[in-house]
């Protein structure tokens, strides 16, 4: 018996996650001391103080479980964003709660999804691992969502619709009062997911995002992570706000403790540290409208933007701009693997990292001339 029999067939067409290059990797390969990462919609502050001291106290605590179902970490969440505590589920990244929401809700081989291409991996992934049909219209012109495609690709037996918003890679984003219309237009068993990893970035951020609204309707289920705006993307945390029925059973499946010690201890001190989150927020939106106003002046097509990172259409081949950014060890993300090779998208950086990433730029565009 060979090995592959021993896997299931539609898993062998599998590919692993494609994440941004590593500083580590780039320092390697081009003898490099410093690299600046511009790839991976990081907090361009790092960690917060408040945080980096809740875990090391946390530390000596690490050979405990924390508590089932982290009922701390779901209370504060709750107070902090006006919502039910029996509504909210913490997870291992906003990751797990899509995962979890697409084992609960579909029937394998009887149900389908929704998610606009291209669309956050993740969607793609686990339902094609969990037996479930995959429907992708395509957005709209310049990637506005056509949000009546998306309700249209909806029947009886859709468990899901998935809206990223603001979008990733292009920081397309709509306002609560559209993505409410969508949630009413959709059919009656289907749960509109809002994906809002990146809703904070957003001007104003109470007119896009959904969770001021949360209960308006019954089919809305919002996502939220800490990776972006609270710095924690090392540790893995988010969390979902949703029905509480839905909730329930999703806390009934999760696996034991999949929020560990450390990041609920950190979720717990990022969301006392608002002096941490204005500067961040702050500097992400100083720096994208920097990047956008000069980067235009470089011949560069900029989308508008409503994330911590901008998708760009450069003056010359996106590949050769982003291997020529790497070589000067400035790291940004190529987007072939979202079938748009002739764009690429920025994270923003702090103010140094912006200015480092821009002369590299210029002196790219120069030399091409």
């Amino acid at each position: 018996m060979q090995p592959n029999d021993r896997i299931r067939e539609d898993v062998r067409e599998f590919t692993p996650y494609s994440p941004g290059l590593s500083m580590e990797e780039i320092k390697e390969r081009y003898g490099l001391t410093r690299v600046v990462k511009l790839a991976s919609n990081e907090n361009p502050l790092g960690a917060s103080p408040l945080v980096q001291r809740a875990i090391a106290h946390k530390a000596a605590e690490a050979f405990r479980y924390p508590r089932a179902g982290n009922p701390a970490l779901v209370a504060a969440l709750a107070a902090a964003h006006g919502v039910p505590k029996e509504c909210v589920v913490a997870g291992n990244g906003s990751d797990e709660i899509i995962d979890l929401l697409v084992r609960v809700t579909c029937r394998p081989g009887r149900d389908n999804v929704v998610a606009f291409a291209p669309c956050f991996s993740i969607y793609v992934q686990q339902t094609r691992l969990c037996g479930v049909t995959l429907r992708q219209p395509p957005l709209g012109p310049d990637f506005a969502f056509d949000l009546s495609a998306l309700a249209n690709a909806a029947d009886e037996n859709t468990a899901l619709v998935f809206l990223t918003n603001p979008d990733n890679p292009s920081g397309y984003a709509v306002k609560a009062d559209a993505v409410i219309k969508l949630a009413k237009a959709l059919p009656k068993k289907a749960l509109l997911v809002v994906d809002e990893a990146y809703v904070d970035f957003a001007t104003p951020e109470a007119d896009y995002s959904m969770l001021p609204r949360f209960g308006e309707c019954d089919n809305i289920v919002v996502l939220r992570t800490f990776s972006k705006l609270y710095g924690l993307a090392g540790l893995r945390l988010g969390f979902g706000v949703m029905p509480s029925w839905l909730a329930d059973y999703l806390l009934r499946v999760r696996l034991p403790f999949s929020v560990n010690l450390m990041a609920e201890a950190a979720g717990l001190a990022a969301l006392e540290d608002t002096p941490f989150l204005t500067a961040s927020r702050e500097t992400v939106l100083r720096g994208r409208a920097r990047l956008t106003e000069q980067l235009t002046a470089l011949g560069c097509r900029v989308y508008p933007s409503h994330a911590n990172f901008l998708m760009i259409r450069p003056p010359l081949e996106a590949l050769s701009i982003f291997e020529a950014l790497l070589s000067r060890g400035i790291i940004v993300r190529a987007l072939k693997s979202y079938g748009l090779p002739e764009l690429l998208r920025i994270s923003i950086g702090n103010d140094e990292e912006n200015s480092l990433f821009l002369a590299a730029f210029r002196e790219i565009c120069d030399h091409a001339r």
